[in-house]
């Protein structure tokens, strides 16, 4: 695993973006960026990112951009992968860069057709747990009890694991990461880069406005959200599931799952929680951890 001081010194996530203060999306984009290198092709759809690039005719991504509609982007992506390979461009990579409303909901057909097709591109998620460009309306990610705008008195569904309904398409790579494990991160875009094949990777990237907290606390809800288990860092290669960072030493009991209720607490939009509801989080919690303990004892 890299170092995060021995991370390269390049960036390709430029000064005068328009993100906001704290924003984990450009965090994991910079991270993202500097394991992919220069020879990177993005497809962005409707999402947080495809105003943070910056007004027209500006950009303040240093690497070419593809802006497409919200349904569209593993579409997208598919033709411009066929494209570099007919032009005999094999060094360019594709990458998907899209929200968890471009992925979990609206995004979610073409991103099953181009995994069953087995497209050669990377697929990256940034998920905030809801459509936080558009007004914080929830989705498919939203967790149970999240207040947004259309959750007003907190969401009553869990939330579906996409990387999970991608792990059943059979993809050569999958993996999990967060912005608060940056050589995680790192090393598993890293990795994805030199393989093909369709790739998937979905970051954890907790929105202060969304999520309503402090900006400054970006990094810690991130980790929080690792160290008590509500997110879960692991990699599939071919379908054999590693645990990787803070949460394999959870599995190996060199370290215990903090409270959820730490995490929970510095976030607004769980102010409202009853008992009964602290009570069915900490429920799937450890019913999806007791899960993982069988697939590492497998």
């Amino acid at each position: 695993m890299v170092a995060i001081p021995k991370l390269p010194e390049e960036e390709y996530l430029l000064k005068g973006n328009a993100a906001c203060p704290g924003c984990p999306a450009t965090i994991a984009l910079r991270t993202a960026l500097k394991a992919l290198g220069k020879k990177t092709m993005l497809i962005v759809p409707a999402s947080c990112s495809a105003v943070i690039q910056s007004l027209v005719p500006k950009t303040s991504f240093a690497v070419p951009t593809l802006n497409i509609a919200f349904a569209a982007s593993a579409a997208a992506a598919s033709g411009v992968a066929a494209a570099l390979k007919m032009l005999g461009k094999d060094d360019i990579t594709p990458v998907v860069w899209a929200g968890d409303g471009g992925s979990y909901d609206i995004g979610i057909q073409a991103l099953s057709g181009a995994l069953e097709r087995g497209e050669n591109f990377i697929y990256i998620c940034y998920n905030n747990q809801m459509y936080s460009n558009t007004g914080i309306q929830r989705s498919g990610a939203t967790p149970y009890g999240a207040w947004t705008t259309t959750t007003w008195t907190g969401k009553r569904e869990m939330q579906k694991e996409l990387a999970e309904i991608v792990l059943a398409h059979h993809p050569p790579y999958v993996a999990t990461a967060s912005i608060a494990y940056p050589d995680d991160l790192y090393d598993k875009v890293k990795k994805a880069k030199e393989m093909k094949g369709p790739r998937y990777i979905e970051i954890l990237t907790p929105c202060p406005p969304g999520w309503r907290f402090d900006m400054s606390k970006t990094v810690e809800l991130a980790r929080l959200a690792v160290q008590t288990g509500a997110w879960v860092l692991y990699e599939a290669i071919n379908g054999k599931i590693e645990f990787t960072s803070y949460s394999k030493m959870l599995l190996k009991g060199k370290k215990e799952r903090k409270p959820i209720e730490e995490y929970l607490k510095l976030q607004g939009r769980f102010r409202h929680l009853t008992e009964e509801d602290v009570k069915k989080i900490k429920e799937s919690i450890d019913e999806k951890w007791k899960h993982y303990m069988e697939l590492y004892e497998e």
